[in-house]
């Protein structure tokens, strides 16, 4: 598979709980090509009753929003973004203008 990077618009988000209680978090990226989401990792276990270590969920949020320059979730819709990205992985996305990247290996 080739990697390349293409310009990108954000065109949807996901934060929440999925089906066994795992936090995770996705952006929906569109190319010409064609969409592919951002994101999907574990962020944590949700358990009402213990907590669990938040910190890769935090860095993944804070991270994502510092590369797009937007202060809320929120805001990411709409927002354009280039991507690192093969068929089957979007491995990071970076600030349209500035050369400024988000690889969430970098946090694991």
């Amino acid at each position: 598979m080739t990697r390349e990077i293409e310009n990108a618009r954000i065109t949807s988000t996901m934060l929440g709980v999925e089906d066994h209680g795992i936090l995770t978090a996705f952006v929906t990226l569109e190319y010409k090509s064609g969409m592919q989401s951002f994101g999907g990792y574990c962020m944590g276990n949700h358990d009402r009753h213990k907590r669990t270590e938040s910190g890769f969920c935090a860095d993944f949020i804070v991270n994502v929003l510092s590369v797009v320059g937007v202060e809320k979730w929120e805001d990411l819709i709409g927002k354009h973004v280039r991507a690192d990205h093969d068929s089957m992985k979007v491995y990071a996305i970076g600030n349209l203008l500035k050369d400024e990247w988000f690889d969430p290996k970098e946090i694991t």
